[in-house]
């Protein structure tokens, strides 16, 4: 009886990833029809990625620029909200007494929220109270950085609840300063949350539709997303394909590099040999 139990699990596992994956790889295979069609295959051709010299993905400038753009507000939104989030999850973990839930509940709030009332009230705020905040890329990374802010928050105080603090007590029963403890200590045990905090965060504004098109100002802040959206609305070709299939590649090989980041991680520390290390840190910046 257990083992029937077992195996259905199996197959529902298997049944959720097929279902979610052969979409996409249709969608992938269609990127390279020789056809303007996206439901009939006409052959195998790179028109749409390189040959077309008006319509495929590389040779459009619009396309181009919608590549771009999502690029350099991914990046940089990552720049802004990983040290950012980090030090509010490790303020928020810190706060004591009947304020610290409500605290840590705010922090948490936008995970909630729905995307479509923060790009709202975002559009209202730039539009209305902050209005030397002009619409297009500036908008578009605050508002990128206020929804992810709480996933950086989240994945790192989820960590910083598992490490518990006894680790930095030891670091400063050691003599090390609290500054000390805090960054040859617990920073490095912080190194796990942070490569999952990066591939969300990358992952969640490269494909981010909702809050981009709210703060866009036209083409010239036009991203991969709204670049997709309008092409469907125009009649699409194959190079729409390809276009998503950009993105597909792009928010994988993010999560690949963080995977392999976090395996070479735990394979030169691992959990405790990581804590060791760090402790013989703060030992011989004291001796």
């Amino acid at each position: 009886m257990k083992r029937n139990k077992g195996s259905a699990l199996v197959y529902i596992v298997w049944g959720y990833i097929i279902w979610s994956l052969v979409p996409v790889i249709i969608a992938v295979i269609y990127s390279f029809n020789d056809g303007r069609s996206r439901t009939v295959w006409q052959g195998f051709s790179l028109r749409w990625w390189f040959t077309d010299p008006y319509a495929s993905v590389f040779y459009n400038p619009e396309t181009r620029n919608a590549i771009i753009n999502s690029l350099i507000l991914a990046f940089v939104t990552l720049l802004v909200v990983t040290p950012l989030g980090i030090t509010l999850a490790i303020g928020s973990q810190r706060i004591r007494g009947r304020g610290s839930n409500v605290v840590q509940g705010l922090t948490s709030a936008p995970l909630i929220t729905p995307e479509i009332v923060v790009g709202a009230a975002l559009l209202i705020t730039f539009t209305r109270l902050f209005t030397a905040v002009p619409l297009g890329f500036a908008a578009q990374l605050l508002g990128n950085v206020t929804f992810s802010l709480a996933s950086v928050v989240v994945i790192v105080r989820a960590r910083l609840v598992s490490i518990g603090p006894s680790f930095e007590e030891a670091a400063r029963d050691l003599g090390a300063t609290r500054w000390q403890a805090l960054r040859f200590v617990l920073l490095p045990m912080l190194w796990p949350s942070v490569m999952a905090s990066l591939v969300v965060v990358f992952a969640t504004v490269i494909d981010d539709f909702v809050i981009t098109s709210f703060l866009s100002s036209g083409v010239n802040s036009e991203t991969v997303p709204l670049r997709i959206y309008s092409s469907v609305k125009g009649g699409a070709t194959p190079a729409l394909n390809a276009l998503a299939t950009l993105l597909v590649l792009a928010s994988f090989t993010v999560l690949i590099i963080g995977l392999l980041g976090l395996s070479t991680w735990r394979k030169r520390h691992g959990e405790q040999g990581g804590l060791r290390a760090a402790l013989a840190d703060v030992t011989q910046i004291e001796s």
